[in-house]
């Protein structure tokens, strides 16, 4: 990382920005619909090159089958850095009975205690990060 205020923000590559989304879990899922944008909140996980989440039946479920090109963002903020990743691609819900099985397998399960039995996989075409460097807090009196 950059320790130079005067260029506090250090783009990441693929593999940093994958190390970042296996370290993850919850993140923004922007979908547009009817030319329209939405951002939801999800849980997530990050496997074999790929985002799989869980939702329920729903507007979300069927906004994503409707326009299936999706954007996905995560993010940490800490005492002296921040990054965010970004996830561009495409989502398709899970139908085959293989594919959900392996899914059950992950280790997600819903922040909230709502049933969620549909499995979306994000299908990424573009992943970008940046890390940067927070500036000191003021020092107060």
């Amino acid at each position: 990382m950059s320790e130079n205020l005067n260029d506090p923000v250090e783009e990441l590559d693929q593999e940093t920005c994958w190390e970042l989304l296996r370290t993850a879990s919850l993140g923004r899922i922007a979908v547009s619909f009817q030319g329209e944008p939405e951002i939801y909140p999800v849980n997530f996980i990050a496997v074999d090159k790929r985002l799989l989440l869980r939702t329920a039946q729903g507007t979300k479920l069927l906004k994503l089958t409707i326009n299936d090109k999706v954007a996905l963002e995560t993010d940490s903020v800490g005492a002296h850095s921040a990054w965010s990743v970004v996830v561009k691609g495409t989502a398709r819900a899970i139908e085959s009975q293989n594919e959900i099985d392996a899914a059950n397998a992950l280790p997600l399960h819903p922040l909230i205690p709502t049933l969620k039995y549909v499995w979306v996989e994000i299908k990424p075409t573009e992943i970008t990060g940046r890390r940067f460097q927070l500036a000191p807090e003021p020092e107060r009196y």
